[in-house]
């Protein structure tokens, strides 16, 4: 029998339909595992940025209740510099240790109530820049799709939110719900990259050649102590074209793309097999299990034991 965590998604005038959705959307496939209800500041409906408003079936007293509160993202012409009596109220009925999360614009709320202060953070590409300005206490990285910052989550533009509650997913309950609910929403696991792939910059002439094949080609032979040249010699590039281009399209290196992949498969292996951490680093290409150990825990912070009994626990 799996506890069930409340996730409350405080909905603000002017929010976005789309990005409101998605905590119920991805939550509410897993299996019973949360319960996802929507508040307003006073229980009244609010506009949408849309030609339609949003009525709800709980006011404030709904966050006194959360385990987790997701503020979704608002149009930029309504953004928060400061919070209003109401909001600073509804926002004070958060208990301590609450895990908060915000997608898009939301972090100008969590910004502008002071939660973020000291925290990393991420939002918009389109609006760092004001973002920065208002609030320069934040660690603002606008390269990622999201930030987790331990028990404050921030995420980038729209369909980040849901890399961001797929993650929080995969986080309390392991890759398998997380994949599972992924394919059920028709939506990749875990996207590669960050925010950079999005960013509006000039068109490249065309070329015809992608790196798409070859990143497919990558991730069947993991295993394989894969190295740039090899990877350019599948694409029949140059090192040079093949590193640009493939950063271009996934807003990293090869080499911090492999990186990533392997730990990856690694965390899902963990938790899905017995296999012993120098076996599981031969079959995603670590030369060591030392090295899968340092790669893990930059990664996610912990050691690969204590993140086996973890997911070990929760199945």
């Amino acid at each position: 029998m799996h506890s069930v965590e409340r996730v409350v998604v405080l909905a603000l005038d002017g929010v976005y339909p789309f990005e409101l959705g998605i905590p119920s959307r991805i939550f509410g496939a897993a299996d019973g595992r949360y319960e996802v209800v929507t508040c307003t500041v006073d229980g009244r409906p609010v506009r949408t940025n849309a030609d339609f408003s949003v009525a709800v079936d709980h006011g404030p007293e709904a966050l006194s209740t959360a385990d987790t509160v997701v503020i979704t993202a608002i149009a930029p012409a309504r953004l928060v510099m400061e919070p209003s009596d109401e909001l600073t109220a509804a926002l004070a009925l958060i208990r301590p240790g609450t895990r908060l999360v915000s997608i898009c614009t939301g972090a100008f709320v969590l910004a502008a109530a002071g939660l973020l202060d000291g925290h990393r953070a991420t939002t918009h590409w389109q609006v760092v820049d004001e973002f920065r300005r208002l609030f320069p206490r934040v660690s603002l990285d606008p390269d990622v799709l999201f930030v987790d910052d331990g028990s404050i989550l921030t995420s980038a533009g729209a369909a980040s939110g849901i890399d961001v509650c797929l993650h929080i997913l995969r986080k309390d309950h392991g890759s398998e719900l997380a994949n599972k609910v992924a394919r059920r929403c028709v939506v990749p696991p875990l996207r590669e990259g960050g925010q950079a792939q999005y960013i509006e910059q000039p068109v490249p002439e065309p070329s015809g050649t992608s790196t798409a094949a070859t990143r497919a080609w990558a991730l069947a032979r993991l295993g394989d102590p894969l190295t740039l040249t090899d990877l350019a010699g599948h694409a029949r590039m140059s090192l040079r074209t093949f590193a640009r281009r493939f950063n271009d399209e996934v807003g990293m290196s090869p080499g911090r793309w492999l990186i990533q992949q392997r730990v990856s498969r690694a965390r899902h292996l963990l938790e899905s097999s017995d296999l012993s951490v120098d076996q599981i680093a031969g079959e995603v290409g670590f030369a060591t299990g030392t090295s899968l150990r340092q790669h893990l825990h930059a990664a996610i912070g912990v050691t690969p034991q204590a993140y086996r009994r973890t997911f070990q626990a929760t199945r």
